[in-house]
């Protein structure tokens, strides 16, 4: 009877560290660090946001210029929708580092979470 060996590789053994690390472990990590980052990015942007709009507010106070609301508005509606491709963006360019992308989007989530 002629036995074959069954060889496993880091490639095929799905709990190797080598197969981990490649296919979970650094697409995780490199997800996290760029939700992280632009969680941390959105802060800002909303921080200097806030402050132009109080500014804008200030200088209507004070009658130097003249804001109305549904200009406002739009301009808010305008910074949303390019908000939210930047993240769409984010994310598909995520799901192509390993070939699920499962474990790189999970890791943006994340990051995102804590940042």
């Amino acid at each position: 009877m002629n036995e074959t060996s069954i060889k496993t590789t880091s490639e095929t053994d799905l709990f190797s560290s080598d197969f981990l690390l490649g296919s979970v472990g650094a697409p995780f990590l490199i997800g996290a660090a760029v939700g992280y980052f632009a969680k941390k990015m959105l802060k800002v942007a909303l921080f200097i946001g806030g402050a132009a709009i109080v500014l804008m507010f200030v200088g209507e106070y004070y009658h130097v210029i003249d804001i109305s609301d549904a200009q406002l508005q739009s301009a808010a509606n305008t910074v949303a929708e390019s908000a939210k491709e930047s993240g769409g963006f984010l994310v598909d360019r995520l799901t192509r580092i390993t070939s699920k992308g499962v474990s790189a989007v999970g890791g943006f989530f994340v990051g995102f979470k804590f940042g």
